[in-house]
């Protein structure tokens, strides 16, 4: 992964995280990082957002490659590293990844930055285990260990549709604020600066995202997610898209709607920056 890019201040990078160790049910989300950067840079679309921002121009979207495990170095503690070189040549990054766990590293680093983050977790799933068979490093656990550090302020969670026993009680021990699907109303509560967006594929009804391991029928649109990004106030200083599952998508359906996010996720980290 190429960092040296100290002149490039403000803009957003695309970084890919190829890790699916720590998925429980099936093997797959570490494919996803190429499918998604072709899709966002591909002929059969352009680069410009439906706020009018064009993410080809100047560079504005970088792509800053794929990171490549070592398999004598820690999975977690490399995906921090990158991140925060990123963030050292003042990129605004955009993790692809890859399972739910990568979110735990890489919020880990950016916290480091920006002191009192808020996070906004789309999910059909709370993932905040402590721990799912046998592993504390499950991509059914990343914000038990997000909040059991104090790395963020703030964990907001919407969409979610799972919640057991367990969670339900971690959720009140950590004080999560769970936005059940069953009472979604196309809003979200205010969020304050800076904010990093946490996008787990389930989180869309599988009609519109079909793409995943664990399909959870009744779920948000692609519509609904994009109005809900589109109308965030707060500077969003970081975001990742996990979870897309190229084994299970059918005509790349899927794909296209990470490119979608991408691009819409770049445009308002780029609004942001600019005030």
């Amino acid at each position: 992964m190429d960092s040296d890019r100290g002149g490039d201040r403000g803009k957003v990078a695309i970084t890919g995280f190829p890790l699916d160790s720590n998925s429980s049910f099936m093997k797959g989300a570490a494919e996803a990082p190429p499918l998604i950067r072709s899709a966002v840079f591909s002929d059969a679309s352009n680069l410009w957002s439906e706020s009018g921002i064009n993410l080809g121009g100047e560079l504005a979207l970088q792509d800053a490659g794929d990171l490549a495990f070592a398999s004598d170095i820690d999975e977690f503690a490399a995906i921090e590293s990158a991140v925060e070189a990123l963030l050292g040549c003042g990129l605004l990054p955009i993790a692809l990844g890859g399972d739910h766990s990568i979110t735990y590293p890489v919020i880990r680093a950016v916290s480091t930055r920006h002191s009192g983050l808020t996070v906004l977790d789309f999910d059909a799933h709370p993932d905040l285990y402590d721990e799912f068979q046998g592993s504390r490093r499950s991509h059914a656990c990343p914000f038990a260990r997000i909040m059991e550090e104090g790395l963020v302020r703030r964990l907001v969670q919407a969409g979610v549709r799972t919640l057991n026993d367990h969670q339900r009680r971690q959720a009140e021990k950590f004080g999560v604020e769970v936005i059940e699907m069953r009472a979604w109303n196309d809003s979200l509560p205010d969020l304050q600066s800076p904010l990093y967006i946490s996008f787990d594929l389930d989180v869309l009804d599988p009609a519109f995202a079909p793409g995943v391991a664990l399909r959870e029928p009744g779920g948000l649109s692609v519509r609904q997610v994009l109005h809900a990004i589109q109308s965030l106030r707060a500077e969003v200083v970081a975001a990742d898209i996990v979870e897309f599952n190229p084994r299970c998508d059918p005509a790349q359906i899927t794909a296209w709607v990470c490119a979608k996010l991408v691009k819409e996720m770049a445009a308002k980290m780029l609004e942001g920056n600019r005030r």
